[in-house]
């Protein structure tokens, strides 16, 4: 899935998403900072028809719009927004400028300092009302995650499918329900099931894959199936584990609260119109 965020221009907001392994920018918000226009979309729709060739620079990508909804947005990455920038008039274009080649510096420098990239989600994870307890837990289960599929990689095991599967594997065997019927529990649709998550299944969720990791170094599997009956095993030993807390207090760990159900506002974008 792609990675949606939003960053601050002079106290304006600008959406952008991560694609093919590129950040694009929100050209509707880059005309809206650099114009100040209030109607920034009419004002990029007669500058596509004044010069058409600005359109080859555009991606048409999925953006939340203010009214929570995911609409196709025209996007172009760093590239395309300095040449849109010269098609338009405007004091802030330097500015402007200045600020996307700072962005450019921070993605170099969270690549090779990991522990900026992860104080950058827990202040994405602030932003959108997450507890601190709930954020410190997520970031562990990012962690750990991270350790499991570079175990995977260093084994053969292709990333796409076969991690889907050995995912899936983890986690049914941790909670009893596969990960699509444990997002229907919670009524998501599209959004990201671990961001949804009570504490207590992440909890869980980290220690079937801490299980299984432990399980893959310890029989040293190579390639996929190898790779699976540790994940079987790992999950195994996790659903044992939960279901034997569950007896003790009479409480299932798999839980239908979600963090929209809370109020949350930056949700995750269902399929939509074009904007």
């Amino acid at each position: 899935m792609e990675n949606q965020n939003l960053s601050i221009f002079e106290g304006v907001k600008i959406r952008q998403i991560e694609h093919n392994g590129e950040m694009y920018f929100s050209i509707i918000d880059v005309v809206h900072v650099l114009t100040d226009s209030k109607d920034a979309k009419r004002y990029w729709s007669v500058l596509k028809v004044r010069e058409n060739q600005l359109t080859t620079l555009c991606s048409s990508l999925k953006l939340t719009a203010q009214d929570g909804k995911s609409r196709l947005t025209d996007c172009a990455n760093t590239e395309g927004v300095f040449r849109i920038i010269q098609s338009i008039p405007s004091p802030k274009a330097e500015p402007f400028k200045m600020w996307l080649a700072t962005l450019g510096k921070q993605a170099i420098d969270e690549a090779n300092d990991p522990e900026l990239l992860t104080e950058k989600q827990i202040q994405l994870y602030k932003a959108k009302g997450y507890t601190d307890e709930w954020i410190e837990r997520r970031i562990k289960t990012i962690e750990i995650r991270k350790e499991l599929t570079n175990e995977w990689k260093n084994r053969g095991v292709k990333e796409g499918q076969e991690y889907s599967i050995l995912t899936s594997t983890i986690a049914k065997g941790t909670f009893g329900v596969s990960p699509s019927e444990h997002a229907n529990l919670k009524g998501l649709e599209k959004e990201n099931l671990r961001d949804h998550m009570t504490t207590l299944e992440l909890l869980f969720t980290a220690l079937g894959e801490e299980l299984t990791r432990d399980e893959t170094t310890k029989i040293d599997a190579k390639g996929f199936n190898e790779s699976f009956d540790a994940a079987q095993r790992g999950g195994y030993l996790a659903g044992k584990a939960r279901t034997a807390i569950e007896t003790e207090t009479g409480k299932a760990i798999v839980s239908k609260e979600n963090f929209l159900s809370k109020g949350e506002e930056n949700k995750e974008l269902k399929e939509g119109e074009k904007e």
